[in-house]
């Protein structure tokens, strides 16, 4: 095996040799961090200062270098060297933009350069180049669940990108709830009318594809693997099991109306009253003609009712709005107009949503004389005259109006599986003997879409209101089950072209999942990252934190309960290796050691320089661009300050704090994602976890005889460059007034 050499390569250009002593870090990277290879260029992410650094690698025998130069998230291109381990020193953003200009900061900036070439060389020397996790079983066959809109448009986006694509429908035949339309919300241009659905052609396209195979009729028994080797059984009506291997799955299983049975108040189970799935039904039977009751009589008057049972505040009903009702209600209303332009038509408000050219089809419903009323209906009476009674918002007086149908816009229930908070007491509650819940583990395995095998559930993760997990705001199509993508009116509320859009979305997510499956890498966020956990099973105590700690089940137990990684499913976050109270987790590129390496390379002044040193763990997803950001905009903050970005907060594990305190260090930041319900963490919980370790370090901090305040965690944005710069400078003055470190000279 060749032996490792480590090179370091500093660059001076951008103002950095203008200002900084080039030379000084050259004898900090030669003489104390002991680099075989020490270079300096004037421009070094040239083509001539990267072709200096390939050719020490391709013929000195570099191994491991560190770049001195610019953010680790600039010139990511220029600074690709796939063959060696390559750590990064922020001299740019980090030093340079930062600190203030003028003498007598000089000396401070110095340091601070100084102390980067040392992390930045120290971090080197822990890693090491990942080879990559490549499965010889690896498919890039894509399993798309549910024959609706949206499942049909992720297998016809996979499928003509080249890509197999399994289509399971449980029903006899594709379309979803979309083939019971008579037309749909105008999509495009002039947007005036309804529109054909276009279902049935897509239908066909589905079915003559070459590269779709269709199963009807069809559920799944099992779903067992990870991203690329997915062991899917297929179970038809017919009792027959078929078995595919597949890549990554989309699971698009669309929505159920909200029953109408459940709003009694509104009339829901009367005569005459119908939901909107129930007037698409009487308008496919008028086949273009006078469109009739259930009874035959001939709708001359019809009241569309919004917001039925949605945005419930009582918790009897929906409280959320579905989105597409306001502008099927325009859809329906348009119906009448056409049919005869006589009818009386209302559509009764409290706020109408048409978003995107909705407005325009508004407006042309309103010129066929369509009368659009702003008011609150508080109950409905069905019958051979329907009444309905309600509050006029204009007027602020109470009103009823008859008519011979009245049309609720009830709202979207997805159809997303188990509830795992349900499923996960249920088995519980089993396993403790309760014969009752064993009846209810059947009733929900029944329930369940997936049926994965994940030590989690059978399904993946929910929301509160039961719709499938995604990364709501930041990557709408990601899921904690990696290499599974959510799409459509199952992942929220939405009409047809945006879940086409939806589904377009999820489906090309999936196709990066089995290509980096089968390159070894990982999913996204890191979609270039070769690295894969391990752990030191020797040291390890069978804790299970890590399994449980895992956002995205990548872990399970083996048969002596040892974790077992599942490096296809893993993210890598570091959630793990933050969570181990043994430190044994680690990645080839990124561990325990190269975190703590950093932290002592630091040069710690003494308790008579009156120079604090503050440690900065910053999360690469959105703390620390926004330290970069800072620094771009020549925002500028306290060089008493140390920042090494990591992986997730989730990754930090407590020995980094402790260690630092230590060592000499009078403070650490912890910067990280907001947590909570509408969480920014890539990583979903590690965040939410990092903080919650923070929350018991208090009393390591008294064992030390340091004060509470010497640790603190902040929820940053990618967006709070100068928020940022502010934090820092105030916690910088807070440590100044508090005093040094008393733990100073005892590192």
């Amino acid at each position: 095996m060749a032996e490792n050499k480590f090179a370091a390569y500093i660059c001076s250009g951008c103002g950095l040799g203008d200002t900084l002593d080039i030379g000084a870090l050259e004898k900090v990277a030669q003489k104390e961090m002991k680099m075989s290879v020490v270079k300096s260029h004037p421009f070094l992410c040239s083509d001539e200062g990267v072709a200096m650094i390939k050719h020490d690698i391709a013929h000195e025998g570099v191994t491991h270098l560190c770049i001195a130069a610019c953010s680790r998230r600039a010139k990511t291109e220029a600074f690709h060297f796939p063959s060696a381990a390559v750590s990064r020193a922020n001299l740019r953003e980090g030093v340079l933009w930062v600190v203030a200009e003028g003498s007598e900061h000089d000396e401070v900036r110095q340091e601070m350069a100084e102390d980067y070439v040392r992390m930045g060389c120290a971090e080197v020397k822990k890693m090491k180049v990942p080879a990559g996790n490549v499965k010889e079983s690896s498919s890039k066959k894509i399993l798309v669940v549910g024959g609706g809109v949206s499942g049909m448009t992720a297998a016809l986006a996979a499928a003509d990108a080249g890509y197999e694509v399994v289509l399971v429908e449980k029903t006899g035949e594709l379309g979803g709830f979309a083939k019971s339309l008579v037309k749909r919300v105008p999509f495009a241009a002039p947007y005036a009318d309804p529109q054909p659905t276009g279902i049935e052609e897509m239908v066909a396209r589905v079915r003559a594809h070459a590269k779709i195979k269709v199963y009807v009729n069809a559920t799944l028994a099992e779903t067992s693997g990870a991203p690329g080797r997915f062991a899917v059984k297929i179970a038809t009506e017919s009792g027959s099991l078929s078995e595919e291997l597949c890549g990554a799955i989309v699971q698009a299983t669309g929505f159920t109306p909200y029953p109408i049975e459940k709003l009694p108040e509104l009339g829901g189970g009367q005569p005459n009253v119908v939901d909107q799935a129930g007037l698409e039904a009487l308008v496919r039977q008028a086949a273009g003609g006078t469109i009739r009751r259930a009874d035959g009589k001939e709708v001359k008057s019809v009241v569309f009712v919004q917001c039925a049972g949605q945005r419930d505040a009582t918790g009897q009903h929906l409280p959320y709005c579905s989105g597409h009702c306001c502008a099927t209600s325009i859809k329906q209303a348009i119906y009448f107009k056409d049919a005869n332009p006589e009818v009386d038509t209302v559509v009764m408000y409290q706020d109408l949503r048409v978003p995107g050219m909705g407005e325009d089809f508004y407006r042309s419903a309103q010129k066929r004389g369509v009368i659009f009323t702003k008011g609150k209906a508080s109950q409905v009476k069905g019958g051979d005259v329907c009444q309905v009674t309600f509050k006029d918002l204009i007027l602020d007086e109470e009103n009823t109006i008859e008519a011979d149908l009245v049309v609720l816009a009830t709202g979207q229930v997805p159809v997303a599986g188990v509830n795992l908070d349900e499923w996960t007491a249920t088995v519980t509650a089993a396993e403790s003997g309760d014969e009752t819940a064993k009846g209810k583990v059947s009733e929900l395995k029944n329930i369940s879409v997936l049926k994965l095998n994940y030590r989690q559930g059978p399904d993946m993760p929910q929301f509160k209101y039961g719709f499938a997990d995604s990364h709501f705001i930041c990557f709408p199509y990601e899921t904690r089950r990696t290499g599974i993508y959510a799409c459509g009116p199952m992942r929220r509320p939405m009409d047809m072209f945006q879940a086409q859009e939806d589904a377009t979305g999820a489906a090309l997510k999936a196709i990066q999942a089995v290509e980096n499956a089968a390159l070894g890498r990982a999913a996204h966020p890191r979609a270039w990252d070769l690295s894969f956990p391990s752990a030191r099973l020797e040291g390890c105590t069978q804790c299970k934190r890590c399994t449980v700690e895992c956002p995205f089940g990548a872990i399970d137990e083996d048969e002596k309960r040892f974790p077992k990684f599942n490096e296809e499913r893993c993210r890598r976050c570091g959630t793990c290796m933050g969570a181990c109270p043994v430190r044994v987790i680690s990645f080839e590129n990124y561990s325990v050691d190269t975190v703590g390496s950093q932290i002592k390379a630091v040069n710690i002044p003494d308790e008579f320089e009156e120079k604090p040193r503050i440690l900065i763990l910053a999360c690469e997803n959105d703390a620390y661009p926004a330290l970069d950001m800072a620094g771009i905009q020549r925002l500028t903050y306290s060089a008493y300050v140390r920042a090494i970005p990591v992986r997730c907060l989730g990754s930090v594990n407590t020995i980094w704090v402790t260690d630092a305190l230590n060592s000499g260090y009078d403070g650490v930041m912890l910067m990280g994602c907001k947590k909570g319900e509408d969480y920014q963490c890539h990583f979903v919980k590690g965040s939410e976890m990092a903080f919650y370790r923070m929350s018991k370090i208090d009393d390591t901090l008294k064992q030390l005889g340091l004060e509470p305040e010497r640790v603190q965690s902040y929820e940053i944005a990618i967006t709070d460059n100068a928020r940022v710069a502010k934090l820092i400078n105030d916690y910088v003055a807070q440590i100044q007034e508090m005093g040094l470190s008393p733990m100073k000279g005892f590192g």
